[in-house]
């Protein structure tokens, strides 16, 4: 800001210099200062608006780092009530060893767990019925033919009724 005024103040000592008539030189200072304000009118207008619109964005900022804030909260929410995690459950066992029945609450990540009576380590195998297959009576897998088995039998019940 000491640097335009600086040069104003060299536009008016030149002007100063050139012009001799006491009258003219004081009309036309009076001419640039009102120049200058009106430049400084215009800037102040410029300003202000630039500044509403800054608080405006900063306004808008804030209520959608609100939204964002609710729409992460039913986010979670909505995964809690959806999504099982790596929960522990209540399994009733039996110990193949001593014939033991007991409750554990144990989760998918658990492979074995202790028999509390003959304190035998029983593996546990989460995945034995899909690896055994279909036991036979799902009719959705395809796998086990069960399905197939009932359309024959209701096949032959309707030619019954044909003949």
């Amino acid at each position: 800001m000491s640097s335009l005024k600086a040069e104003f103040n060299k536009i008016i000592a030149k002007i100063e210099e050139r012009i001799t008539d006491q009258e003219e030189l004081n009309f036309i200072k009076q001419q640039i200062a009102d120049i200058s304000m009106l430049y400084m009118n215009e800037l102040d207008k410029v300003m202000d608006i630039s500044e509403r619109r800054v608080n405006q964005v900063v306004e808008n900022q804030r209520i959608l780092e609100k939204k964002q804030l609710e729409i992460e909260t039913a986010l979670n929410n909505m995964e809690k009530e959806l999504f099982v995690g790596e929960e522990d459950y209540d399994f009733e066992i039996v110990c193949p060893y001593c014939n033991y029945e007991f409750v554990s609450d144990i989760g998918s990540d658990i492979k074995e767990v202790e028999c509390p009576e003959c304190h035998n380590i029983i593996e546990l195998d989460w995945n034995a019925e899909e690896e055994k297959g279909c036991a036979g009576h799902c009719g959705s897998c395809g796998g086990c033919g069960h399905e197939e088995e009932l359309d024959d039998e209701n096949d032959e019940e309707n030619n019954d009724d044909d003949m």
